[in-house]
Parts: structure tokens; sequence; C-alpha cells
């Protein structure tokens, strides 16, 4: 990131672990201002605690509309106007189409496309008025192609991609850039497999490839730091060995 340009204001959601918190982490280092979010906030004050008023640590679950409407006042507050939302905060669930049970497949479309859609809308009013800003949204591979027992997951991530493409149209004319990132598999809690036992074994041998989280967040930076007559629509990174 470039030191001589001025400070970004950042608010990253699901910063206890993985990609989001090894961003966190990238951008503090690289002297802009976050707003770093966890359920459990004791999970990321230790990230926020050496960089003082720079770092703000906030509980929020994005499923949870009075949490996300604080986190977006209180960022602005704190740190300034948001220059860049990264929609990072999701998790999975594996059945077989049939044998998938609604609470879990609802709770994960909230998280996952829900969540991210009305954080988004707080956050664009913003961007229009000071007329830029950059909206990160976090997928997968797995919404680029279902898989046996990934296709509730799959869902999710493809719904990312419509909404994504769709914002980017949205917002052009306000200079407001879009950028969905594709991870494959990326060290996260995810490797730890699944409450599915048909499913849990395949998940903890397809993270045995996983690359580093840091990955994913210089890809994340590299989009970012594009001059504003440039937007990175897309971004796929996956282990060189992955074979999808």
């Amino acid at each position: 990131m470039n030191s001589s340009r001025r400070p970004r204001t950042w608010l990253i959601t699901g910063c206890s672990s993985g990609l989001g918190r090894a961003l966190a982490q990238r951008v503090l280092e690289h002297g802009d201002r976050c707003a770093l979010t966890a359920r459990d906030v004791s999970r990321i004050s230790d990230i926020a605690a050496p960089f003082g008023k720079s770092a703000l640590p906030l509980a929020l679950d994005v499923r949870n509309a009075s949490e996300r409407e604080r986190a977006v006042r209180d960022t602005e507050a704190a740190l300034g106007g948001i220059d860049v939302l990264v929609n990072n905060a999701g998790h999975g669930y594996s059945a077989a189409i049939e044998e998938g049970e609604e609470d879990a497949i609802r709770a994960m479309f909230d998280t996952n496309v829900f969540g991210l859609a009305a954080l988004t809308r707080l956050v664009l009013p913003g961007m229009r008025a000071r007329g830029r800003g950059h909206i990160v949204n976090i997928s997968s591979v797995g919404g680029l192609v279902g898989n046996p027992s990934s296709g509730y997951y799959s869902a999710t991530k493809f719904a990312v991609h419509a909404l994504s493409e769709g914002l980017r149209m949205e917002t052009r004319k306000d200079n407001i850039r879009v950028t969905l990132i594709s991870p494959g598999a990326v060290d996260s809690e995810l490797k730890e497999g699944s409450s599915d036992a048909a499913s849990s074994q395949g998940i903890k041998d397809f993270y045995r490839i996983a690359i580093p989280a840091g990955s994913i967040a210089r890809a994340i930076a590299y989009a970012i730091e594009q001059p504003a007559e440039v937007e990175i629509d897309e971004i796929v990174v996956r282990p060189t060995v992955q074979e999808f």
C-alpha cells in the first residue's frame, strides 16, 4: 500500500480468524484506519491493541440489524467516512440437497447473502455523498461451480456473484468500485470439517492444500491500490494444485 496517499478507513467483517484477521492486520500495519468486527469482540482485541485509535474493534453479527447500524455509525464517528467495506463474514454448511435442514440453510443465507447486502446498503449513501468508495465481497470458487454436498453453500456464493455484478453497474457512475474475491482452499476455520459426517473428512482432505490467508489479503490490496479509473471486477485465488 502506498504510504504517500491519505489513510483510508476500512470496515471489515468476520475478523476473528482466517482472511478477515489477516486483512485487518495488513491494513493496520500499512497505516490505514480499520474497524474490525467479529461476533465475539474478545477474539479481535489483540489485533487492535497495538494500533491505538487507528483500530476500532466492534462486536458485529451481520444478521442483526441494530448491530449493523451501530457498526457503521461507530466507524464513521471514530474513524471517518468508510472508504472500503469488506464483506467477509460468512460460514459454510455441507449437506446433500435432499438432506438439508431448513434452519441451517436459512441461517447461512442470512449471513452470507442477506447480511452482506444489508451492510452494503448502509454504507452506500456515505460513499455516494463523498464521491468515492470500494466494496469488496468475499465469495468462493464455490460460487463458480457446485459440487455434491455443497449445493446450498454454493447457492449463497452464486448469489454474492450476482449481487456484486448488479451493484457494480449501479454504482460505476458514482466512482464506487466493486470487487469480487473468489478464494479456493485457504487456511481458515473451514478446514476443521463439517457437522455433516458424510462430508466432514472430504472437507478436511480438501483443506490440506490450503494457502495462507495472507495470499487473499494481498489480492484485495492489489485491487484497492489501482488508480481510480481502474476497477478489478473479480479475482480468483487458489492453490496451484487445486483442481477446481
